[in-house]
């Protein structure tokens, strides 16, 4: 069994809900460093002011290209390089789902590489949506991520039609082979599943709930 702080040091507190105000992103910022959360993931344009209320206590993580990745390559490069001159520690890029599934693998992977230069030595994760791929897509994707540099592989948007589960960590797991770390996220809604992601391997979860949750409270959100 786990405990409450070793569970919350793998969360990424998160908050990216078109109509979130600043109070909330305080909030939530309050919320991480009082409960020793790993950062607060956020849309790119509160980082500027996470970054100075947080001042180090908790990292800051944002989100690009999202939630659907279709936007061009230069311009999910430009929105993370200025995400990091704000203050950003580590960014979740949205993968191009279309060119996946067009099998262009290679364009798919210069993308990653680009983003990824982009943020230079700071954390980067992938989102790769897996509501919308097959297994065999997915076990592609654990081969791309990592030989594009990337930091972390992670499941969902909590956006689409589907959250993180237990059967994709598994496979994530097991195809990455350790070249990168594992990010659950969507549709984390217990102790129980925070607890079965983590110790198939995840190494984050991506959630709004797991605060409240582990404070014994109930809590809606993704």
């Amino acid at each position: 069994m786990m405990t409450k702080q070793e569970i919350l040091s793998h969360v990424d507190h998160t908050l990216l809900k078109p109509e979130a105000t600043w109070p909330q992103i305080e909030q939530l910022c309050t919320e991480a460093v009082e409960n020793g959360c790993a950062s607060v993931c956020i849309n790119t344009c509160y980082v500027k002011q996470a970054a100075a209320y947080l001042a180090g206590r908790v990292a800051v993580c944002c989100v690009v290209g999202f939630p659907l990745g279709a936007m061009d390559t230069e311009s999910k490069c430009f929105e993370a390089k200025k995400a990091i001159e704000n203050g950003a520690s580590e960014v979740d890029m949205v993968i191009n789902i279309g060119w996946l599934k067009n099998g262009q693998y290679d364009d798919v992977k210069r993308e990653i590489a680009a983003v990824k230069k982009a943020v230079g030595s700071h954390v980067l994760k992938v989102i790769i949506e897996t509501c919308l791929l097959t297994d065999a897509e997915k076990e592609k994707m654990c081969d791309i991520v990592p030989e594009a540099g990337a930091d972390y592989i992670k499941t969902s948007t909590g956006f689409s039609t589907g959250g993180a589960t237990l059967h994709d960590v598994e496979l994530f797991v097991r195809c990455v082979k350790g070249r990168c770390k594992v990010k659950a996220a969507g549709g984390i809604s217990t102790v129980e599943d925070m607890e079965k992601f983590l110790a198939l391997g995840a190494d984050r979860l991506g959630t709004s709930r797991a605060v409240k949750l582990m404070n014994g409270q109930q809590a809606k959100g993704y």
